[in-house]
């Protein structure tokens, strides 16, 4: 493709982001869709540039003010990830010459505003919980996520895995803290690798793999997925089940749980029953009550601990939106509680930093709960599962994963067990 017409690409992309009407990922998805002739390379360019945007979104427009011409195109150049040769290429000599000053500009020396590019609600409240931290939380999330992948123990060895994609060139490594996890160099193109394909591995991300073995699912259990989403956390504990017992993946979106369906199939478990629910007070939960031995509740949050992954989140997600989360997690954990029988085991999860998301959620259950649940310490179920370094994950009883302490996604979890009677 032309420079000119590929940076025109990338500037169309840019102001459908910028409008924030849907999720950044469905919003490059469908733009994808629409622009068939891009090539592979060309499709890693305009993505890579748009989630760049995303992320120093107010330096870019900032930047863009001394500019002339269309506010998209100059915050698009900013935001380049491709080819410094190939840009130039579709510069004229105004855009040149304004592209060297902005280079110039010492970013050190900016307001904080610019450095963090985060709403100031947001950083405000992350400068509170942070401290001295806050910084580094800011440069890790700047960057973009690894790759990682959680190993089908049914069907590989981590071993194997590792042995499988060195030997094609790949690099690869063990996660630091998952005993199933694989973490991946660069982005290599696996979609159509065999260890996909032959559902050896699944994609997830190091934080959410360790949620799954909070949960301590075993063989012949019954076990809920409350909100299973499209199903990352739901072939994890299938997989510790080896296929036995039942495990159900609830969701309110028929869209995920279908998403579900293909990797189940590449999985080879036989025990998972997607069901789309319409609410938590759905009967077809009600007739669980009491039957449930394990419930991993992966709440809606605001999803502040993706930002690598979902930097388009710190720009949609406002003070009210979040007050209307911080319901629906209370009444969805109460309903998730139900299911279990004596001697369940439940835990509570969101990718969120947040305490009113997290630790108040936790604190207003035991309170509501005191005669019916224990809380349980979870270093202790990390060590069972045999988390390495699991002593550096833990907050007081519970997860609490940093992106720029552990590498992963931002996770807070808890864990109960339901009272015998």
């Amino acid at each position: 493709m032309h420079p000119q017409a590929l940076l025109e690409a990338a500037t169309e992309l840019v102001h459908r982001l910028l409008r924030f009407e849907d999720p950044a990922d469905r919003v490059v998805a469908d733009f994808f869709r629409e622009s068939r002739s891009l090539g592979v390379r060309e499709r890693h360019v305009l993505a890579d540039t748009a989630y760049a945007v995303l992320r120093q979104l107010l330096l870019f427009r900032h930047l863009a003010q001394s500019g002339r011409g269309e506010t998209e195109r100059r915050v698009a150049i900013l935001g380049w990830q491709g080819n410094a040769g190939f840009l130039r290429a579709a510069l004229d000599a105004d855009e040149l010459a304004w592209l060297e000053r902005c280079h110039a500009v010492d970013r050190a020396a900016l307001p904080e505003a610019l450095r963090h590019n985060l709403p100031e609600t947001i950083a405000a409240r992350m400068q509170a919980l942070l401290g001295d931290e806050f910084w580094p939380w800011v440069e890790s999330i700047g960057e973009s996520a690894p790759l990682d992948l959680r190993v089908n123990v049914a069907r590989a060895s981590r071993d194997e895995v590792i042995a499988r994609l060195r030997g094609d060139g790949v690099e690869a490594g063990p996660t630091r803290y998952s005993p199933f996890g694989v973490r991946v160099v660069g982005k290599p193109a696996l979609q159509r690798h065999g260890v996909i394909s032959e559902g050896l591995v699944e994609v997830q991300d190091e934080g959410s793999q360790l949620l799954a073995l909070l949960t301590g699912a075993r063989r012949g259990e019954m076990v809920v997925d409350f909100c299973a989403g499209s199903g990352g956390k739901t072939l994890a504990l299938g997989a510790q089940m080896r296929g036995t017992g039942r495990l159900y993946a609830f969701d309110v979106s028929g869209h995920r749980l279908a998403a579900l369906r293909p990797r189940l199939a590449r999985s080879g478990l036989s025990n998972v029953y997607p069901i789309q629910i319409a609410h938590e007070r759905d009967d077809r939960i009600k007739r669980l009550a009491g039957k449930i031995d394990r419930v991993l509740v992966d709440a809606p949050c605001s999803g502040l601990g993706t930002l690598r992954r979902h930097p388009d989140l710190k720009w949609r997600q406002g003070a009210e939106a979040i007050e209307g989360l911080v319901a629906k997690q209370a009444l969805i954990l109460a309903a998730a509680a139900r299911l279990l029988k004596p001697g369940g085991r439940l835990v509570y999860a969101t990718c969120s930093p947040l305490v009113e998301e997290d630790e108040d959620i936790a604190a207003a259950f035991d309170a509501a709960h005191a005669e019916q649940f224990d809380r349980l310490p979870v270093l202790d179920l990390l060590r069972r599962a045999q988390v390495e370094e699991a002593e550096t994950l833990v907050s007081g009883n519970d997860l609490r994963l940093w992106t720029h302490r552990h590498g992963s996604d931002g996770f807070f979890a808890a864990a109960w067990q339901r009272r015998a009677a």
